[in-house]
């Protein structure tokens, strides 16, 4: 078993470039699976498991290719939230189990909630959801008792190395994005201004008015002003976050990462009412209450309460809203863009999600 990992491992840093395409493409293709054959949905949620978990697995084998050889060292410095996680999953073994953990189910959970909606009753299928969230919140309690500060999603390294860039093991040739490990030597030649000595030397940048910027200038400018350095940048990236210090702050973020699954449960006991959707509601608005403010300097801290601003939209497609008010809206524009040139696939596209957000749980679950 070791030496077939050992010569996958070898297979996959010798065609990074092509598997990494592969991955992409079929990704892509999970998206416009659902309602092209029966039980395409199914297939399309297996595929996208398949697909996770292998990505999960490669990260991990490059990261450690990356940071274990020089000549392989980015040259722009990875995320905080990167910096972040992997930190801890270095420090603590029981961080990173809990973290990947983690994520496996988040992978998996609306896989298995499909093949018990077709194998099992409706009660047994809730049950089965509750047990999944029981889980979560498990992991999620670990995370936040091993390290003691606020969740940050995902709990594990995001993927920060483009594979394409990645020389081959067995090639020289470097990357323009990549380091190189050193520096050959070049043939000397004889500068310009000693080629013919009565061409007189340009004047000195410094003694010259500087040219007006251009549009390029401007752009590249842009690009490089979120590169600078900052306070982030040189705190420890065990720090990169503060610790939860108060039993308001352990409130707030024991509240957030209960929500779901009290949601989950109240929608096990009763789906028809508004009661679940305004319980879930208003708990994530009291952990966004409770949590504290981030100073300007807590980047990292400050994306993650921004993330999860952003992902309180997805009540737009839960409950008596999507019943009453999304779900309308979306079934009108697709209708009046079902015969329009390229709206159509748009449109159709609309047309085949909207029964699955009926019928699964884990599609706009919190």
């Amino acid at each position: 078993m070791t030496s077939s990992l050992a010569h996958y491992e070898t297979f996959l840093i010798n065609n990074v470039s092509t598997i990494s395409t592969l991955e992409s493409s079929l990704r892509s293709l999970t998206w416009f699976l659902p309602g092209r054959f029966k039980d395409a949905e199914l297939a399309s949620e297996a595929l996208s498991v398949l697909l996770n978990s292998t990505s999960m697995y490669h990260d991990t084998l490059l990261s450690k290719l990356v940071y274990s050889d020089p000549k392989y060292r980015p040259l722009i410095p990875t995320s905080l939230h990167t910096r972040f996680t992997r930190a801890w999953s270095d420090k603590s073994s029981l961080y990173k189990w809990a973290a990947r953990s983690l994520e496996l189910i988040r992978f998996a959970e609306l896989f298995i909630e499909m093949a018990l909606k077709r194998k099992v009753s409706q009660r047994n299928k809730w049950r089965g959801v509750v047990l999944l969230e029981i889980i979560k919140a498990a992991l999620r309690f670990i995370l936040m008792r091993v390290s003691g500060k606020p969740l940050v999603s995902p709990p594990i390294p995001e993927r920060d190395i483009d594979p394409t860039s990645l020389p081959s093991p067995s090639s020289n040739a470097s990357s323009p994005t990549l380091a190189p490990s050193s520096l050959g030597p070049s043939p000397l030649t004889t500068p310009e201004h000693l080629k013919n000595n009565y061409i007189p030397l340009p004047p000195h940048p410094l003694l010259t008015a500087p040219p007006p910027p251009t549009r390029l200038d401007t752009s590249v400018e842009d690009y490089l002003l979120p590169k600078a350095l900052t306070s982030s940048c040189v705190r420890p990236s065990l720090s990169l976050i503060r610790s939860l210090s108060s039993p308001k702050d352990w409130l707030s973020e024991s509240i957030y990462v209960l929500c779901p699954l009290i949601y989950a449960t109240l929608l096990s006991f009763d789906r028809r009412s508004n009661r679940p959707l305004v319980v879930a509601l208003a708990l994530e608005l009291i952990a966004r209450n409770l949590r504290r403010v981030p100073p300007p300097s807590a980047a990292l801290e400050r994306s993650e309460y921004a993330r999860r601003d952003r992902d309180m939209l997805w009540y737009l497609f839960r409950g008596s809203i999507w019943d009453s008010y999304t779900r309308p809206k979306l079934e009108a524009l697709a209708d009046r863009t079902a015969h329009t040139p390229i709206l159509g696939l748009l449109s159709a596209f609309v047309k085949d999600w909207i029964p699955l957000i009926n019928e699964y749980h884990y599609y706009t679950a919190p």
